[in-house]
């Protein structure tokens, strides 16, 4: 198969621009200066551990029922077949239980390492995977600091899978489908800026039954999936040493710190993959 040389060149010089230039501007702007995201509020003291939401996300995205169920000290994992689980912890506070998905970060790492934007921040708030643009490098994978994006290695046609806040049913007008199947109320749906003020309101009113603090509020630069807790977040198996500014923000010390065949060898295979497509529709153009 012969490769368009100039689609090649063209297109990697493209890319190693916008990976250089694109992702640094990326650092510095945050969407949610431009408009404001949608967001959802867990309330862990209201959670059940029903596993309402893991039924309803399950069969909203056609993947397999859940058949395992929360039970203190067994840890519970999102994976190919599941984009949200319910663990439960034995805390001084009795038990309590946390419903665990992708953060949806207002300014996410994985779209800052994806060298084509298949994974993508919308200006809603649900941060998305876009199979069309996915090279398959799982750089999103690794540069998640919630380990939420995964891929489904024993499938023929692997896809990067993970909770994406139902942003299909957004754009219908409609709700996640964890928030519509939540019995207990436990998860509220609205705008982010909304949520933080009812979360504050909540543990203002009541601070016996509330630990001072709002999980996603300031982590990792804030993020669309916020939390409450009647306990601190470590005792329910939250990361609490993630950095409150966001890990785009590393980008730029990240391309003057490593070696550029880090850098330019992910460029050269995307460049590759766009030119032989290019070459191959060309083909299919004279058939």
């Amino acid at each position: 198969m012969s490769i368009n040389r100039r689609s090649f060149f063209k297109v990697l010089g493209v890319t190693g621009a916008t990976f250089a230039f694109g992702k640094e501007a990326q650092a510095k702007t945050s969407n949610e200066d431009v408009t404001e995201f949608k967001a959802v509020l867990y309330d862990s003291t209201r959670c059940m551990g029903c596993q309402s939401c893991e039924f309803a996300c399950a069969e909203a995205h056609g993947l397999p029922m859940p058949e395992d169920y929360p039970e203190a000290g067994v840890l519970r994992k999102t994976d190919e077949t599941r984009r949200t689980v319910v663990n439960a912890y034995e805390t001084p506070q009795g038990e309590v239980y946390v419903k665990r998905q992708c953060m949806h970060c207002n300014q996410p790492a994985c779209d800052a390492a994806c060298l084509t934007q298949a994974m993508h921040k919308t200006t809603q708030g649900p941060v998305i995977w876009r199979e069309k643009k996915c090279m398959g490098c799982r750089y999103c994978m690794v540069s998640c600091p919630f380990d939420m994006p995964k891929f489904e290695y024993n499938s023929p046609n692997p896809k990067i899978t993970k909770c994406d806040m139902c942003f299909d049913r957004q754009q219908e007008g409609k709700l996640p489908t964890c928030v519509e199947n939540c019995p207990a109320e436990a998860l509220v749906f609205g705008t982010r800026r909304e949520l933080i003020s009812e979360a504050h309101r909540r543990i203002s009113e009541n601070p016996d039954a509330y630990y001072n603090h709002i999980y996603g509020e300031t982590e990792a630069g804030g993020t669309s999936f916020l939390y409450l807790s009647p306990v601190p977040f470590e005792e329910l198996g939250f990361n609490t040493n993630v950095q409150n500014s966001s890990y785009p923000a590393l980008t730029k010390g990240f391309l003057y710190s490593v070696p550029a065949v880090f850098v330019l060898v992910p460029s050269l295979l995307l460049g590759l993959n766009k030119a032989t497509n290019s070459n191959l529709n060309k083909n299919e153009d004279h058939d």
